[in-house]
């Protein structure tokens, strides 16, 4: 089903219902309060959204019941196989998630698929719970379809739809510091509390940037300066190292001086100089290259959208075709890799 389509769905969805009675009211507040025996929910259990399950299943409360959703079975059912001894439920649908779950987080690759998994959950409509759901949803995608889908779970009365993307990789997800871009409705009273309370679950720093689509925003604007500032950290490396240079001490330096980034002191793109990085690891794990490609996608459209200019956009974008052309499924220091290929 294609993006275009799903779009109309998503807006005969808030037309039909948008005259409902059971449309709740913008007013009414949320408990930030985490009550016991409360169900969770977690869609997408990718390179991201399993840590961060595991994280939140860690430290919610033991009585809560988690339930768990992937279009992969095999990996729901390696998560409760770790998890074993802890409430963990494998649901078979989206709709089967939000049916039960009070809170719902949503880690998903594309705006299609959010626009999907959301399309599943409110075309049949929801039961009432004893709270009104929650639904955060982590995914990068651009701020035009989240807010369309926000549009759509408020009009059906499902609940209430924050974005809050995320920052830190699968380091941070898996150590549970990542930092969230929330934003969030200021028309409802305890709604960002609530989200930054459960978002605090899986990292350690919440920013709240505004209305809902704020977070979206504030993430590519990150990312397209990320973006930039690994390709930068890759072209110093590798000039400084066809210098004779020692590769570690460059690394250093670099990371004690103005050139001083987070490419440089967490993903140095060269093997050897950050141990555990991507980079010494084959550039396996870590944020991939095509996820970057995805993003700084994005954050073009969207600066086309607002009439911004991006003067380096273009060449990264080629850099970053070229890179994923030879070295797919690489983490997007790789680019590194590409650049040595160049030069030889």
């Amino acid at each position: 089903m294609s993006s275009s389509a799903l779009s109309l769905q998503l807006r005969r969805i808030v037309s039909s219902s948008s005259r409902s009675s059971c449309v709740f009211s913008s007013r009414r507040a949320f408990s930030t309060t985490l009550s016991r025996d409360a169900t969770w929910g977690f869609i997408g259990l990718g390179q991201m959204g399993y840590p961060m399950a595991k994280n939140l299943r860690a430290k919610i409360p033991k009585e809560d019941t988690l339930v768990i959703c992937d279009v992969n079975a095999e990996v729901a059912k390696k998560f409760v196989a770790e998890e074993q001894g802890q409430k963990v439920e494998i649901a078979t649908s989206p709709l089967e998630v939000a049916q039960k779950s009070e809170t719902i987080v949503s880690s998903l690759p594309e705006p299609r698929h959010v626009k999907d998994v959301f399309h599943l959950i409110l075309k049949d409509g929801l039961p009432k719970l004893s709270q009104d759901r929650l639904f955060i949803d982590c995914s990068t995608i651009d701020p035009v379809s989240s807010r369309e889908v926000a549009n759509a779970v408020h009009s059906t009365g499902a609940g209430k739809f924050v974005d809050a993307p995320m920052s830190g990789g699968v380091v941070g997800a898996t150590a549970g510091t990542l930092t969230f871009m929330l934003g969030a409705s200021s028309k409802t009273p305890g709604l960002a509390e609530r989200a930054e309370g459960a978002l605090l679950l899986m990292g350690k720093k919440v920013w709240r940037l505004g209305e809902q689509g704020a977070g979206l925003s504030g993430k590519l604007a990150n990312n397209y300066l990320l973006a930039i500032s690994n390709i930068a950290v890759a072209e110093a490396m590798n000039l400084g190292i066809r210098w004779g240079l020692d590769a570690k001490v460059l690394g250093q330096m670099i990371s004690s001086s103005t050139g001083r980034c987070w490419s440089a002191d967490v993903n140095n793109p060269v093997a050897g100089v950050i141990d555990g990085s991507p980079a010494s690891r084959d550039y396996a794990g870590g944020f991939g290259v095509s996820l970057m490609k995805k993003d700084l996608r994005l954050a073009v459209e969207a600066a086309k959208e607002a009439g911004t200019p991006l003067e380096l956009a273009p060449k990264a974008q080629e850099v970053y075709d070229a890179t994923e052309a030879g070295h797919a499924g690489k983490d997007f220091s790789v680019v590194y890799k590409y650049l040595q290929e160049k030069s030889k």
